[in-house]
């Protein structure tokens, strides 16, 4: 009995096409904000576990190709709060 593997549909493989020349940094903060719906910098570190400073540039490369969004923290307003946008 074996198992098949479903291969990407064109759709889902389309979606990522504004991060694949980006740095592997920014790739793993995508794929981490995939996972969770919205996450901050620190957090972000804390679950790549990359440092504070790689993750800012990550998302700013991740910004200036509209795959990710930013809005201010209700909770704490010192703290942006990052969406994958794909």
């Amino acid at each position: 009995m074996s198992a098949t593997v479903a291969a990407p549909t064109q759709e889902s493989a389309d979606r990522w096409d504004p991060v694949r020349e980006l740095p592997p940094s920014a790739k793993l903060v995508a794929k981490e904000l995939d996972r969770h719906d919205t996450l901050t910098q620190s957090q972000l570190a804390e679950v790549t576990l990359l440092s504070t400073r790689t993750v800012r540039q990550a998302v700013s490369r991740l910004e200036e190709v509209g795959a990710v969004e930013s809005r201010v923290s209700f909770r704490d307003a010192r703290k942006q709060l990052y969406t994958l946008t794909l």
